[in-house]
């Protein structure tokens, strides 16, 4: 039976966060002062060279399992690395003839003594 995939992502995501607690608790060496610094010191703005090494690694390791996980389960997961090259767009349509007035633009008044065409 294949399990929807908001159900894998969701024990993916458990599990990831378990394994950065632990990678944390493991990089404070056992001492509560560090390990509220560590914690402390992640905020919204934090980018991932910020972070510990080892949560950085519990991390990458995590991503990695999610995406096997969800791979074992029978779903696709695009990889840009075998991904055919994009499109090309298509031509734009013809402009306009040179000197006509463009779409949603009013028309020039034409000098005196100019004949139209």
């Amino acid at each position: 039976m294949v399990k929807p995939a908001a159900e894998v992502m969701r024990e993916a995501i458990i599990a990831a966060v378990i394994d950065g607690v632990s990678a944390l608790r493991a990089a404070s060496g056992g001492v509560p002062n560090t390990l509220l610094r560590d914690l402390n010191a992640i905020h919204p703005n934090t980018t991932f060279d910020d972070l510990p090494q080892g949560l950085q690694a519990s991390i990458l390791a995590s991503v990695r399992a999610s995406f096997t996980r969800l791979q074992k389960e029978g779903y696709t997961v695009f990889n840009p690395d075998l991904a055919p090259p994009p499109r090309r767009p298509q031509q734009p349509a013809p402009s306009a003839p040179r000197g006509a007035p463009r779409p949603g633009q009013p028309r020039r008044p034409r000098p005196p003594g100019k004949p139209s065409r």
